[in-house]
Protein backbone atom coordinates (compact mmCIF):
# COMPACT_ATOMS: atom_id res chain seq x y z
CA UNK A 1 0.00 0.00 0.00
CA UNK A 2 2.84 2.39 0.87
CA UNK A 3 4.53 1.76 -2.47
CA UNK A 4 1.30 2.44 -4.33
CA UNK A 5 0.62 5.71 -2.53
CA UNK A 6 4.25 6.88 -2.82
CA UNK A 7 3.88 6.91 -6.60
CA UNK A 8 1.94 10.18 -6.24
CA UNK A 9 3.05 13.56 -4.96
CA UNK A 10 0.69 16.26 -3.73
CA UNK A 11 1.77 18.41 -6.68
CA UNK A 12 0.76 15.66 -9.15
CA UNK A 13 -2.59 15.14 -7.43
CA UNK A 14 -3.35 18.87 -7.42
CA UNK A 15 -2.43 19.18 -11.11
CA UNK A 16 -4.57 16.18 -12.07
CA UNK A 17 -7.64 17.47 -10.23
CA UNK A 18 -7.17 21.05 -11.48
CA UNK A 19 -6.93 20.00 -15.15
CA UNK A 20 -9.89 17.65 -14.80
CA UNK A 21 -12.00 20.36 -13.19
CA UNK A 22 -11.01 22.77 -15.97
CA UNK A 23 -12.46 20.34 -18.50
CA UNK A 24 -15.60 20.00 -16.38
CA UNK A 25 -16.03 23.76 -16.14
CA UNK A 26 -15.58 24.21 -19.89
CA UNK A 27 -18.29 21.62 -20.47
CA UNK A 28 -20.61 23.30 -17.96
CA UNK A 29 -20.07 26.71 -19.55
CA UNK A 30 -20.82 25.38 -23.04
CA UNK A 31 -23.97 23.58 -21.80
CA UNK A 32 -25.27 26.65 -19.95
CA UNK A 33 -24.67 28.92 -22.93
CA UNK A 34 -26.44 26.45 -25.22
CA UNK A 35 -29.45 26.32 -22.88
CA UNK A 36 -29.54 30.10 -22.62
CA UNK A 37 -29.32 30.41 -26.41
CA UNK A 38 -32.31 28.08 -26.80
CA UNK A 39 -34.30 29.97 -24.16
CA UNK A 40 -33.64 33.24 -26.02
CA UNK A 41 -34.71 31.60 -29.30
CA UNK A 42 -37.98 30.39 -27.77
CA UNK A 43 -38.87 33.78 -26.27
CA UNK A 44 -37.58 36.17 -28.95
CA UNK A 45 -39.68 38.55 -31.04
CA UNK A 46 -40.15 36.20 -33.99
CA UNK A 47 -41.62 38.95 -36.15
CA UNK A 48 -38.39 40.90 -35.87
CA UNK A 49 -35.66 38.24 -35.51
CA UNK A 50 -35.60 35.55 -38.21
CA UNK A 51 -33.55 32.46 -37.34
CA UNK A 52 -31.08 31.76 -40.15
CA UNK A 53 -28.51 29.22 -38.99
CA UNK A 54 -26.09 28.27 -36.23
CA UNK A 55 -22.55 29.62 -36.01
CA UNK A 56 -19.56 28.66 -33.95
CA UNK A 57 -18.69 30.52 -30.74
CA UNK A 58 -15.19 29.87 -29.50
CA UNK A 59 -13.23 31.65 -26.76
CA UNK A 60 -10.61 31.10 -24.07
CA UNK A 61 -11.81 31.40 -20.48
CA UNK A 62 -10.31 30.93 -17.02
CA UNK A 63 -11.72 27.39 -17.22
CA UNK A 64 -10.08 26.55 -20.52
CA UNK A 65 -11.23 26.65 -24.13
CA UNK A 66 -15.03 26.88 -24.57
CA UNK A 67 -16.70 26.02 -27.86
CA UNK A 68 -20.34 25.67 -28.95
CA UNK A 69 -22.72 26.52 -31.79
CA UNK A 70 -25.31 29.24 -31.19
CA UNK A 71 -28.21 30.68 -33.19
CA UNK A 72 -27.71 33.44 -35.71
CA UNK A 73 -30.54 35.80 -36.71
CA UNK A 74 -31.52 38.43 -39.27
CA UNK A 75 -32.80 41.58 -37.59
CA UNK A 76 -35.56 42.62 -40.00
CA UNK A 77 -35.65 46.18 -38.62
CA UNK A 78 -31.95 46.92 -39.16
CA UNK A 79 -31.14 44.39 -41.87
CA UNK A 80 -28.15 43.20 -39.85
CA UNK A 81 -27.20 39.66 -38.85
CA UNK A 82 -26.67 39.18 -35.13
CA UNK A 83 -26.37 36.64 -32.35
CA UNK A 84 -28.95 37.34 -29.65
CA UNK A 85 -26.89 35.30 -27.21
CA UNK A 86 -23.86 37.57 -27.73
CA UNK A 87 -26.07 40.63 -27.43
CA UNK A 88 -27.71 39.34 -24.26
CA UNK A 89 -24.31 38.61 -22.66
CA UNK A 90 -22.78 41.90 -23.85
CA UNK A 91 -20.02 39.90 -25.49
CA UNK A 92 -18.51 40.13 -28.96
CA UNK A 93 -18.44 36.54 -30.19
CA UNK A 94 -15.70 37.47 -32.63
CA UNK A 95 -13.32 38.02 -29.71
CA UNK A 96 -11.32 34.93 -28.75
CA UNK A 97 -11.00 35.75 -25.05
CA UNK A 98 -13.52 36.06 -22.22
CA UNK A 99 -13.90 39.38 -20.35
CA UNK A 100 -12.59 37.81 -17.13
CA UNK A 101 -9.38 36.65 -18.83
CA UNK A 102 -8.98 40.09 -20.40
CA UNK A 103 -9.37 41.87 -17.07
CA UNK A 104 -6.95 39.47 -15.40
CA UNK A 105 -4.39 40.05 -18.18
CA UNK A 106 -4.63 43.84 -17.81
CA UNK A 107 -4.29 43.68 -14.03
CA UNK A 108 -1.29 41.33 -14.19
CA UNK A 109 0.40 43.58 -16.76
CA UNK A 110 -0.13 46.82 -14.82
CA UNK A 111 0.56 45.57 -11.30
CA UNK A 112 3.27 43.10 -12.33
CA UNK A 113 6.63 43.48 -14.01
CA UNK A 114 6.01 43.46 -17.77
CA UNK A 115 3.56 42.58 -20.54
CA UNK A 116 5.56 39.49 -21.39
CA UNK A 117 5.60 38.20 -17.83
CA UNK A 118 1.85 38.80 -17.55
CA UNK A 119 1.34 36.65 -20.65
CA UNK A 120 3.61 33.94 -19.24
CA UNK A 121 1.87 34.04 -15.85
CA UNK A 122 -1.53 33.49 -17.46
CA UNK A 123 -0.20 30.54 -19.42
CA UNK A 124 1.29 28.98 -16.30
CA UNK A 125 -1.88 29.57 -14.29
CA UNK A 126 -4.39 28.31 -16.86
CA UNK A 127 -2.22 25.67 -18.50
CA UNK A 128 -2.38 26.95 -22.07
CA UNK A 129 -1.36 30.13 -23.98
CA UNK A 130 -4.16 32.69 -23.75
CA UNK A 131 -2.88 36.04 -25.02
CA UNK A 132 0.47 37.34 -26.24
CA UNK A 133 2.34 40.21 -24.59
CA UNK A 134 1.51 42.41 -27.59
CA UNK A 135 -2.15 41.43 -27.27
CA UNK A 136 -2.12 42.57 -23.63
CA UNK A 137 -0.44 45.82 -24.63
CA UNK A 138 -3.16 46.52 -27.17
CA UNK A 139 -5.84 45.82 -24.55
CA UNK A 140 -4.20 48.35 -22.22
CA UNK A 141 -4.04 50.99 -24.97
CA UNK A 142 -7.77 50.55 -25.64
CA UNK A 143 -8.78 50.89 -21.98
CA UNK A 144 -10.20 54.16 -20.67
CA UNK A 145 -10.30 55.58 -17.15
CA UNK A 146 -13.60 56.82 -15.70
CA UNK A 147 -13.12 59.94 -13.53
CA UNK A 148 -14.25 59.67 -9.93
CA UNK A 149 -16.90 61.90 -8.42
CA UNK A 150 -15.58 64.85 -6.43
CA UNK A 151 -14.64 63.99 -2.85
CA UNK A 152 -15.24 65.95 0.29
CA UNK A 153 -12.26 67.03 2.41
CA UNK A 154 -12.41 66.15 6.10
CA UNK A 155 -10.49 68.84 7.92
CA UNK A 156 -8.55 71.84 6.75
CA UNK A 157 -5.30 70.27 5.52
CA UNK A 158 -4.38 68.40 2.31
CA UNK A 159 -1.01 66.63 2.25
CA UNK A 160 0.92 66.39 -1.02
CA UNK A 161 4.01 64.24 -1.73
CA UNK A 162 5.71 65.22 -5.01
CA UNK A 163 8.54 63.61 -6.96
CA UNK A 164 9.77 62.95 -10.49
CA UNK A 165 10.61 59.69 -12.28
CA UNK A 166 12.73 59.63 -15.42
CA UNK A 167 11.66 57.12 -18.10
CA UNK A 168 13.42 56.16 -21.33
CA UNK A 169 12.00 56.84 -24.79
CA UNK A 170 11.64 54.23 -27.55
CA UNK A 171 11.88 56.88 -30.25
CA UNK A 172 15.30 57.51 -31.76
CA UNK A 173 16.72 60.97 -31.19
CA UNK A 174 14.17 61.75 -28.47
CA UNK A 175 15.03 62.26 -24.85
CA UNK A 176 13.25 60.32 -22.17
CA UNK A 177 10.35 61.82 -20.25
CA UNK A 178 10.21 62.76 -16.60
CA UNK A 179 6.92 61.72 -15.04
CA UNK A 180 5.99 64.32 -12.44
CA UNK A 181 3.79 62.61 -9.86
CA UNK A 182 1.94 63.78 -6.76
CA UNK A 183 0.29 61.66 -4.08
CA UNK A 184 -2.50 63.47 -2.25
CA UNK A 185 -3.96 62.36 1.08
CA UNK A 186 -5.86 63.75 4.06
CA UNK A 187 -3.75 62.54 6.94
CA UNK A 188 -2.97 59.28 8.76
CA UNK A 189 -4.88 56.62 10.61
CA UNK A 190 -3.16 54.02 12.77
CA UNK A 191 -3.57 50.28 12.33
CA UNK A 192 -1.63 48.94 15.27
CA UNK A 193 1.87 50.33 14.83
CA UNK A 194 1.41 50.97 11.13
CA UNK A 195 0.14 54.23 9.70
CA UNK A 196 -2.20 54.26 6.72
CA UNK A 197 -2.74 57.30 4.51
CA UNK A 198 -6.35 58.50 4.43
CA UNK A 199 -8.07 58.79 1.01
CA UNK A 200 -4.85 58.61 -0.99
CA UNK A 201 -5.09 59.69 -4.64
CA UNK A 202 -2.46 60.20 -7.35
CA UNK A 203 -1.91 62.91 -9.95
CA UNK A 204 0.36 62.62 -13.00
CA UNK A 205 1.33 65.74 -14.89
CA UNK A 206 0.28 65.69 -18.58
CA UNK A 207 2.45 68.70 -19.58
CA UNK A 208 -0.57 70.56 -20.97
CA UNK A 209 -0.06 73.30 -18.35
CA UNK A 210 2.70 74.15 -15.85
CA UNK A 211 2.76 71.51 -13.10
CA UNK A 212 1.20 73.47 -10.25
CA UNK A 213 -1.46 75.06 -12.43
CA UNK A 214 -2.48 71.63 -13.70
CA UNK A 215 -2.32 70.24 -10.17
CA UNK A 216 -4.67 72.93 -8.85
CA UNK A 217 -7.14 72.02 -11.63
CA UNK A 218 -6.87 68.42 -10.44
CA UNK A 219 -7.68 69.50 -6.87
CA UNK A 220 -10.69 71.46 -8.07
CA UNK A 221 -12.03 68.52 -10.10
CA UNK A 222 -11.21 65.70 -7.66
CA UNK A 223 -12.15 67.42 -4.37
CA UNK A 224 -14.38 70.12 -2.99
CA UNK A 225 -11.23 72.17 -2.58
CA UNK A 226 -11.14 75.87 -1.76
CA UNK A 227 -7.84 77.81 -1.72
CA UNK A 228 -9.32 80.18 0.87
CA UNK A 229 -10.31 77.40 3.26
CA UNK A 230 -7.82 74.56 2.81
CA UNK A 231 -4.09 74.49 3.56
CA UNK A 232 -1.60 72.48 1.50
CA UNK A 233 1.46 70.82 3.02
CA UNK A 234 3.75 69.97 0.09
CA UNK A 235 6.72 67.64 0.53
CA UNK A 236 9.39 67.24 -2.17
CA UNK A 237 13.06 67.51 -3.01
CA UNK A 238 14.76 70.72 -4.13
CA UNK A 239 13.92 70.49 -7.85
CA UNK A 240 12.91 73.91 -9.17
CA UNK A 241 9.58 72.71 -10.54
CA UNK A 242 8.71 71.45 -7.04
CA UNK A 243 9.84 74.51 -5.06
CA UNK A 244 7.81 76.66 -7.49
CA UNK A 245 4.80 75.71 -5.35
CA UNK A 246 5.80 78.53 -2.98
CA UNK A 247 5.18 81.08 -5.73
CA UNK A 248 2.00 79.46 -7.06
CA UNK A 249 0.41 78.98 -3.59
CA UNK A 250 1.87 81.96 -1.66
CA UNK A 251 -0.87 82.07 0.99
CA UNK A 252 -2.17 78.57 1.66
CA UNK A 253 0.83 76.24 1.12
CA UNK A 254 3.72 75.14 3.33
CA UNK A 255 6.68 73.64 1.47
CA UNK A 256 8.58 70.92 3.35
CA UNK A 257 11.93 69.69 2.05
CA UNK A 258 11.96 65.92 1.68
CA UNK A 259 13.84 64.68 4.75
CA UNK A 260 14.76 61.33 3.19
CA UNK A 261 17.05 63.00 0.66
CA UNK A 262 18.60 65.38 3.20
CA UNK A 263 19.27 62.56 5.67
CA UNK A 264 20.88 60.56 2.87
CA UNK A 265 23.13 63.50 1.93
CA UNK A 266 24.16 64.03 5.57
CA UNK A 267 25.10 60.36 5.87
CA UNK A 268 27.13 60.39 2.64
CA UNK A 269 29.07 63.52 3.57
CA UNK A 270 29.54 63.17 7.35
CA UNK A 271 29.27 59.47 8.21
CA UNK A 272 32.78 59.24 9.74
CA UNK A 273 33.06 62.93 10.66
CA UNK A 274 33.34 64.03 14.31
CA UNK A 275 30.32 66.33 13.92
CA UNK A 276 28.04 63.69 12.35
CA UNK A 277 25.98 63.10 15.50
CA UNK A 278 25.49 66.77 16.35
CA UNK A 279 24.51 67.60 12.75
CA UNK A 280 22.04 64.71 12.67
CA UNK A 281 20.64 65.74 16.08
CA UNK A 282 19.95 69.29 14.90
CA UNK A 283 18.30 67.96 11.76
CA UNK A 284 16.12 65.44 13.63
CA UNK A 285 14.88 68.11 16.06
CA UNK A 286 13.78 70.42 13.19
CA UNK A 287 16.24 73.09 14.42
CA UNK A 288 16.67 74.74 11.01
CA UNK A 289 18.91 77.57 12.22
CA UNK A 290 21.14 75.30 14.32
CA UNK A 291 21.35 72.76 11.49
CA UNK A 292 22.45 75.37 8.94
CA UNK A 293 25.01 76.74 11.42
CA UNK A 294 26.46 73.23 11.87
CA UNK A 295 26.72 72.74 8.09
CA UNK A 296 28.46 76.06 7.54
CA UNK A 297 30.90 75.50 10.38
CA UNK A 298 31.84 72.10 8.91
CA UNK A 299 33.08 73.64 5.65
CA UNK A 300 36.81 73.02 5.22
CA UNK A 301 36.95 70.19 7.78
CA UNK A 302 36.20 67.19 5.58
CA UNK A 303 39.66 66.51 4.08
CA UNK A 304 37.93 65.30 0.91
CA UNK A 305 37.53 67.60 -2.07
CA UNK A 306 34.52 65.74 -3.46
CA UNK A 307 32.69 65.81 -0.14
CA UNK A 308 33.52 69.49 0.30
CA UNK A 309 31.84 70.19 -3.04
CA UNK A 310 28.82 68.13 -2.01
CA UNK A 311 28.55 70.05 1.26
CA UNK A 312 28.73 73.44 -0.48
CA UNK A 313 26.04 72.33 -2.94
CA UNK A 314 23.81 71.20 -0.05
CA UNK A 315 24.27 74.49 1.78
CA UNK A 316 23.52 76.48 -1.39
CA UNK A 317 20.35 74.46 -1.98
CA UNK A 318 18.98 74.70 1.58
CA UNK A 319 19.88 78.41 1.91
CA UNK A 320 17.17 79.14 -0.70
CA UNK A 321 14.40 77.89 1.64
CA UNK A 322 15.73 77.25 5.19
CA UNK A 323 12.15 77.45 6.53
CA UNK A 324 11.43 74.20 4.65
CA UNK A 325 13.58 72.40 7.27
CA UNK A 326 11.21 73.44 10.08
CA UNK A 327 8.37 71.30 11.42
CA UNK A 328 5.25 72.07 9.40
CA UNK A 329 3.09 71.13 12.38
CA UNK A 330 4.39 74.11 14.33
CA UNK A 331 3.35 76.43 11.50
CA UNK A 332 -0.11 74.88 11.33
CA UNK A 333 -0.55 75.27 15.10
CA UNK A 334 0.21 78.97 14.73
CA UNK A 335 -2.76 79.12 12.36
CA UNK A 336 -4.99 77.46 14.94
CA UNK A 337 -5.09 74.01 13.30
CA UNK A 338 -5.10 70.88 15.45
CA UNK A 339 -2.11 68.65 14.55
CA UNK A 340 -2.29 65.88 17.16
CA UNK A 341 -2.57 63.04 14.63
CA UNK A 342 -0.26 64.53 12.00
CA UNK A 343 3.01 62.73 11.27
CA UNK A 344 6.28 63.67 9.52
CA UNK A 345 6.00 63.80 5.74
CA UNK A 346 7.97 61.40 3.58
CA UNK A 347 5.92 58.74 1.77
CA UNK A 348 7.01 60.08 -1.62
CA UNK A 349 10.00 57.76 -1.90
CA UNK A 350 7.81 54.72 -1.33
CA UNK A 351 5.37 56.00 -3.94
CA UNK A 352 8.11 56.41 -6.52
CA UNK A 353 9.50 52.93 -5.88
CA UNK A 354 6.12 51.48 -6.89
CA UNK A 355 6.17 53.37 -10.18
CA UNK A 356 9.87 52.75 -10.77
CA UNK A 357 9.49 48.98 -10.35
CA UNK A 358 7.12 48.87 -13.33
CA UNK A 359 8.26 51.78 -15.50
CA UNK A 360 12.07 51.62 -15.24
CA UNK A 361 14.48 48.68 -14.97
CA UNK A 362 15.76 49.14 -18.52
CA UNK A 363 12.33 49.57 -20.13
CA UNK A 364 11.62 52.24 -22.73
CA UNK A 365 8.26 53.71 -23.73
CA UNK A 366 6.53 55.52 -26.53
CA UNK A 367 4.66 58.63 -25.41
CA UNK A 368 1.18 57.16 -25.95
CA UNK A 369 2.05 53.90 -24.21
CA UNK A 370 3.56 55.58 -21.17
CA UNK A 371 0.62 57.98 -20.76
CA UNK A 372 -2.02 55.27 -21.08
CA UNK A 373 -0.17 52.78 -18.89
CA UNK A 374 0.52 55.26 -16.08
CA UNK A 375 -3.12 56.43 -16.15
CA UNK A 376 -4.37 52.84 -15.76
CA UNK A 377 -1.78 52.11 -13.08
CA UNK A 378 -3.03 55.10 -11.08
CA UNK A 379 -6.67 54.08 -11.66
CA UNK A 380 -6.02 50.63 -10.18
CA UNK A 381 -4.15 52.13 -7.22
CA UNK A 382 -6.91 54.66 -6.53
CA UNK A 383 -9.91 52.42 -7.20
CA UNK A 384 -11.16 54.23 -10.30
CA UNK A 385 -13.41 52.48 -12.81
CA UNK A 386 -11.98 51.31 -16.14
CA UNK A 387 -13.78 50.65 -19.40
CA UNK A 388 -12.18 47.99 -21.60
CA UNK A 389 -13.13 46.81 -25.09
CA UNK A 390 -15.45 44.31 -23.40
CA UNK A 391 -17.12 46.62 -20.90
CA UNK A 392 -16.48 47.61 -17.29
CA UNK A 393 -13.25 46.27 -15.82
CA UNK A 394 -13.38 44.13 -12.69
CA UNK A 395 -10.51 43.18 -10.44
CA UNK A 396 -9.15 39.63 -10.39
CA UNK A 397 -11.77 36.90 -10.06
CA UNK A 398 -10.73 35.79 -6.59
CA UNK A 399 -10.81 39.29 -5.09
CA UNK A 400 -13.99 40.49 -6.76
CA UNK A 401 -16.84 40.93 -4.30
CA UNK A 402 -20.39 40.37 -5.50
CA UNK A 403 -22.91 42.81 -4.07
CA UNK A 404 -26.18 41.35 -2.80
CA UNK A 405 -28.20 43.09 -5.52
CA UNK A 406 -25.90 41.68 -8.25
CA UNK A 407 -26.29 38.02 -7.24
CA UNK A 408 -28.10 35.76 -9.75
CA UNK A 409 -31.57 34.39 -8.83
CA UNK A 410 -31.65 31.45 -6.41
CA UNK A 411 -33.10 29.05 -9.02
CA UNK A 412 -30.19 29.85 -11.34
CA UNK A 413 -27.64 29.04 -8.61
CA UNK A 414 -29.41 25.73 -7.88
CA UNK A 415 -29.43 24.79 -11.56
CA UNK A 416 -25.77 25.69 -11.94
CA UNK A 417 -24.87 23.65 -8.85
CA UNK A 418 -26.61 20.61 -10.31
CA UNK A 419 -24.72 21.09 -13.58
CA UNK A 420 -21.41 21.22 -11.72
CA UNK A 421 -22.12 18.08 -9.71
CA UNK A 422 -23.32 16.07 -12.70
CA UNK A 423 -20.54 17.11 -15.07
CA UNK A 424 -17.77 16.75 -12.50
CA UNK A 425 -18.91 13.25 -11.58
CA UNK A 426 -18.96 12.41 -15.26
CA UNK A 427 -15.36 13.51 -15.76
CA UNK A 428 -13.80 12.05 -12.60
CA UNK A 429 -14.17 8.28 -12.62
CA UNK A 430 -13.71 7.89 -8.87
CA UNK A 431 -16.87 9.90 -8.17
CA UNK A 432 -18.94 7.39 -10.17
CA UNK A 433 -17.88 4.49 -7.95
CA UNK A 434 -19.50 3.16 -4.81
CA UNK A 435 -18.11 4.76 -1.69
CA UNK A 436 -15.22 3.09 0.14
CA UNK A 437 -13.57 2.04 -3.16
CA UNK A 438 -9.83 2.89 -3.15
CA UNK A 439 -9.09 6.34 -4.61
CA UNK A 440 -5.57 5.32 -5.67
CA UNK A 441 -6.84 3.13 -8.51
CA UNK A 442 -8.92 5.98 -9.89
CA UNK A 443 -6.02 8.44 -9.67
CA UNK A 444 -3.69 6.01 -11.45
CA UNK A 445 -6.07 6.10 -14.38
CA UNK A 446 -5.93 9.90 -14.42
CA UNK A 447 -2.15 10.17 -14.04
CA UNK A 448 -1.49 10.38 -17.75
CA UNK A 449 -4.16 13.08 -18.21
Amino acid sequence: MKNTISQFTLKELETIIFRTLQESFSTIMAELLTELDQFIADHRDKQRFALKDKRKLSFDSVFGHVELRRNYYLDRETGKYISLLDQHLDFDGGQMMSPVVQDLAIELAVTGVSYRQASDALEKLLGYPVISHEGIRQQVLQTDVVPKERQSIDGEVIFVEVDGLYTKSQEKGRKGRELKIAAVHQGWEMNGKRAKLINKEHFIHTNRLPFWEEFENFLMNAYYYSPTRHHLVINGDGARWITACQDYFPKNAIFVIDRFHIARDIRRIFKKHSRYRSIRRKFSSYDAEGFMTELNSAVGTLDDEEKEEQLEALIAQLSQYPEALEDYRTKLKEKGIETTHFRPMGSGEGMMSVFARRLKNGRSWCKEGLTKFSDIMVALMDGQDLITTRGKFKRALLTDKIEQNDKPPKHFIERLTNHVQTTTRGNIAYLRQSIHKPVVAALKGLRGY
